[in-house]
């Protein structure tokens, strides 16, 4: 719970920056799902890759940077997971991540959130602004899915629906 001296220092505090991270996770995990299993891994427009790919970029991302940021230890950025064309292996990999955030995220101390990090050694900003960009690099991708989506005659998730699955 979060006290009224934290909430009267912040606009957001960690614990809901959390909260609307963890909503996202969760309607990306909606969108996901309603993709047909092989057009998860194949369906592309424009040169855009497939959904899957993007959702494997996602995952390589998010625990990987979190614990950077937690144990200041570099780590290479890795976008590639086995999956054997299983679209249950990716869901699966995608639950284990959302739990993960939930055990590094409080490691991250309020006094850490302005300070400069470089995250898999090349970028550069801080902590605060690593969190933002994994966020708005997720919306980014899955606005993409919705257009895969649509495209295939599928209704997408609302983008409202934040909550648990």
């Amino acid at each position: 719970m979060v006290n009224q001296a934290e909430k009267v220092k912040q606009v957001i505090t960690p614990s809901e920056l959390l909260v609307h991270w963890q909503g996202h996770r969760s309607l990306t995990r909606k969108v996901i799902e309603a993709f047909p299993e092989e057009e998860f891994f194949k369906y592309s427009i424009g040169g855009m890759r497939p959904f899957s790919e993007m959702v494997m970029e996602l995952l390589g991302i998010a625990v990987p940077a979190l614990k950077e940021i937690v144990s200041g230890e570099t780590v290479a950025l890795n976008e590639k997971f086995e999956h054997e064309n299983k679209k249950a292996n990716l869901l699966q990999l995608w639950d284990e991540a959302t739990e993960e955030i939930n055990v590094y995220w409080p490691k991250i101390g309020l006094d850490r959130f302005h300070d400069s990090i470089k995250t898999f050694g090349q970028y550069e900003g801080t902590v605060q602004s690593s969190i933002f960009y994994f966020i708005d690099n997720e919306i980014h991708h899955r606005g993409q899915g919705y257009v895969y989506l649509r495209s295939l005659g599928i209704e997408p998730p609302m983008f409202w629906e934040r909550q648990g699955v």
